[in-house]
């Protein structure tokens, strides 16, 4: 691959997030410097590797996300930012995380909160994902009428999942929008105590009924699960497989779910996982990027297992922990890019950012809370996030590490974005050193 001449390109329109975990994202563009430049190199010693197949990225609505009441303006401003290729894709829920019961009793169907949802969808020209959790109550024995939502993470009885199948054609018949779902979300429910496992059998079979009820009225609709979360351990662990890297070990049992899901599904369009960077006793590899590998090496596993796309419903970018987390920390937006690279570089076709509106939860967002006045403004990812989907989905991305350097490249034939992917300054043979978790975007060709 060429050397690119890269000295008089990135000066231009370079924006520098720099801002030092935490603190208010930057308010308008900075250069890079030539000497930056030179001192990077960019050249093949990078080592640098094309995107293996398109990337669409999109985003998971959560419990508030643009909704009608809150403020005008801030609403507006967030809105503005998701059409403006916030996300190719937008997720909903048939229940929860936003939305209510869709079926409080037997058919009886409340559809109000979804049709809002699904007007901010079209309105933000996205495409649409519904996930089919969670249930009503009445279908885990609950009363019919009533809406205890301390059990929403209860699975469905297995008395009543042709019930929820039904709801779920219900749903896909009234919304024609609905191009993709995933069943379920992270087995909620479905973990069995005493065998010290996941329940794959029983919610194998919610999928294949879900999965037939669908296809019966949508026959086009794409639909994807097993929706496990991969998780990692530390080395040494009980139930640790033979999947590991910097980042540990991944858990046995997650990867049960799909090995049985893979082979005893009615059907599948594509794979759905989701994962966090950190182990579950919170150790974190670093830099960012050797986090970040365990997706590109759990994507690997399952792409050895079958051909069908692999899409990460949800990520999560964990910061070391004498760092603050969430929506305006850098942070947060550098290690979500190093996940996006691993993405890239391993074959995913789709992800969703979970929440892409600020809140508490401790990872990036593309906006801040539109719920206060001030907020729906841009975060340290939004900028990097906008510049990287369409591109990502064109399949015209390479990805780059410095071969002595902790930096990340992202190269596109009209651009390229480089980030630190560290706490401390990079210390350059030239020039001012990179600042911590530094973002640099330019948008003129390399």
């Amino acid at each position: 691959m060429r050397r690119p001449q890269l000295a008089a390109v990135l000066v231009a329109l370079a924006m520098a997030l720099v801002a030092c975990s935490g603190a208010p994202a930057p308010t308008g563009p900075s250069d890079l410097s030539d000497a930056t430049v030179r001192a990077l190199g960019f050249g093949n010693d990078w080592n640098w590797k094309q995107q293996v197949t398109p990337l669409e990225l999109g985003v998971t609505h959560t419990q508030y996300s643009l909704d009608p009441d809150e403020p005008t303006e801030a609403r507006q401003r967030g809105e503005g930012i998701l059409a403006n290729n916030g996300a190719i894709w937008q997720n909903i829920h048939l229940m929860g995380f936003g939305t209510l019961n869709p079926e409080p009793a037997p058919g009886d169907f409340d559809w109000s909160s979804l049709d809002e949802r699904m007007q901010l969808v079209k309105e933000t020209g996205g495409r649409t994902v519904l996930t089919l959790c969670c249930s009503p109550d009445w279908m885990k024995g609950g009363q019919p009428g009533q809406t205890d939502w301390s059990e929403l993470e209860t699975a469905p009885e297995p008395a009543h999942f042709d019930d929820f199948a039904a709801l779920a054609a219900q749903a896909v018949q009234r919304y024609p929008q609905i191009e993709r779902v995933l069943v379920w979300n992270e087995l909620k429910g479905f973990y069995d105590s005493g065998k010290n496992r996941w329940d794959y059998e029983g919610y194998t079979e919610l999928y294949n009924k879900v999965y037939t009820a669908v296809k019966a009225v949508r026959p086009n609709v794409e639909i994807g699960g097993p929706y496990v979360v991969l998780t990692s351990l530390d080395p040494g662990s009980p139930d640790s497989s033979d999947v590991r890297g910097p980042w540990g070990v991944a858990d046995q049992r997650a990867l049960d779910v799909v090995d049985y899901w893979l082979a005893n599904n009615v059907g599948a369009d594509f794979v759905a996982v989701d994962g966090a960077t950190a182990t579950r006793n919170e150790t974190l590899a670093e830099p960012a990027d050797a986090a970040a590998r365990k997706f590109a090496d759990l994507t690997t596993w399952i792409r050895a297992r079958t051909q069908l796309p692999v899409w990460w419903a949800e990520f999560y970018p964990d910061v070391p922990s004498d760092q603050q987390g969430g929506a305006t920390s850098q942070a947060s937006a550098a290690s979500t890019l190093a996940v996006l690279a691993a993405y890239a570089q391993s074959g995913v076709s789709g992800a969703l950012l979970w929440g892409p509106q600020g809140s508490d939860l401790g990872f990036s967002a593309l906006w801040t809370d539109s719920t206060q006045a001030d907020g729906g403004r841009p975060t340290p990812l939004t900028a990097p996030w906008q510049w990287l989907v369409p591109r990502l989905e064109a399949g015209h991305v390479a990805i780059g590490h410095s071969p002595t350097l902790p930096v990340l490249a992202f190269r596109a034939p009209d651009g390229m974005l480089v980030v630190n992917l560290t706490e401390d300054p990079v210390d350059l043979s030239e020039g001012d050193p990179l600042p911590p978790w530094a973002v640099l975007l330019s948008q003129r060709a390399p």
